[in-house]
């Protein structure tokens, strides 16, 4: 009895399940973005034009229930393509998807629907330090401003609709 042919092919799918395994686990879509920080949080340093490049993805299947998603909310909000304020709820649903992408075509951007490394960066450039202190303090939308900042370690937080300091986190939504 030869048992070679059923070990080959033993082999070959055996190899086959690990390398899918892999790849799976080391291509999230967040790595997947070419340069992706890694952080927990919206980050930056030095100047804050220039922060959000790097910043990961926030989809309807990636970072959907995060604070990091209601940060972006409030951008759209801002800038007008979300009709509230009570739509910043840090669920990045069909609603905010689709105001995404109204976004993204109103800057020349590919309209996705998907908020990565080069939506963030277009959108930073709205970053703004209004008192002249040198620090930020404000997303300039158009048509409405919100309060914004960037903490001592790099990491950025806005206040939610009652008022509460927030941290952008993409791992936990507490925003309202």
């Amino acid at each position: 009895m030869n048992f070679r042919p059923k070990r080959i092919k033993l082999a070959a799918g055996t190899i086959g399940a690990l390398t899918a395994a892999v790849l799976a686990v080391s291509t999230s879509p967040a790595a997947a973005s070419g340069t992706y920080s890694g952080r927990a949080y919206v980050y930056g340093a030095g100047a804050f034009s220039d922060d959000w490049g790097d910043e990961g993805i926030l989809s309807t299947s990636t970072n959907t229930y995060s604070n990091a998603t209601c940060l972006w909310q409030k951008i759209l909000w801002a800038d007008g393509f979300l009709g509230s304020r009570a739509d910043v709820d840090g669920i990045f649903g069909t609603g905010t998807r689709d105001a995404t992408r109204a976004w993204q075509r109103s800057r020349g951007l590919s309209d996705d629907g998907v908020v990565g490394k080069d939506t963030f960066a277009v959108a930073d450039g709205r970053l703004r330090d209004w008192d002249g202190n040198g620090a930020l303090d404000t997303y300039d939308g158009e048509p409405w401003n919100f309060s914004v900042w960037r903490d001592s370690e790099g990491r950025y937080g806005f206040n939610d609709g009652y008022d509460n300091k927030r941290l952008a986190g993409y791992d936990y939504r507490t925003c309202s």
